[in-house]
């Protein structure tokens, strides 16, 4: 029993960082999409639907860290690294993005195939890209953060950025 909580408790604290940063990110995107399509008619998606994209997409992201090919360039400059990793993870989210938009046209056509048509006929091409800018934005931004993480080490950045604890600073 021991081991299983301890095993939750570690899968749970590695899904913890992705999942709030991807939950906050997620809803900026989901803002901004709300903005650009008011007063078009086309339905938004609700706040349970992101938080569940951010879960999947936070999962993601850990199952594809335990890829092989994952840390590709180990030992070149960590730009090479966070190019890659934003490249998989974008790949990823577009996915992602993609399957949540046929989801929606799916249920309106009846079926998968007539769904994806649907879709790709009556889709703001300029809305899709504009979210994926976005997301390949955030996605940049979590990866450089995780390499520099992974690099200087969790403590060190905790110290970086929030100063020392009071435990610290009391006694050095």
């Amino acid at each position: 029993m021991k081991k299983l909580h301890a095993k939750l408790k570690e899968e749970f604290g590695a899904l913890l960082p992705p999942a709030i940063f991807f939950l906050i990110s997620l809803h900026l995107v989901a803002l901004v999409r709300v903005l650009m399509l008011k007063g078009t008619g086309i339905t938004v998606v609700t706040s349970i639907t992101v938080t569940v994209a951010a879960l999947v997409l936070a999962k993601a992201v850990l199952l594809a860290d335990l890829l092989p090919f994952i840390n590709l360039f180990p030992h070149k400059p960590l730009a090479y690294n966070i190019a890659w990793k934003t490249a998989l993870y974008t790949l990823a989210a577009t996915l992602i993005h993609y399957i949540e938009r046929l989801i929606d046209f799916w249920r309106e056509a009846g079926g998968f195939i007539a769904g994806n048509a649907k879709m790709l006929s009556e889709i703001v091409w300029p809305h899709f890209l504009a979210i994926q800018i976005f997301l390949v934005i955030v996605i940049f931004v979590y990866c450089t953060a995780r390499e520099l993480v992974r690099v200087i080490g969790p403590d060190r950045m905790r110290k970086i950025f929030f100063g020392l604890p009071q435990s610290e600073a009391v006694s050095g």
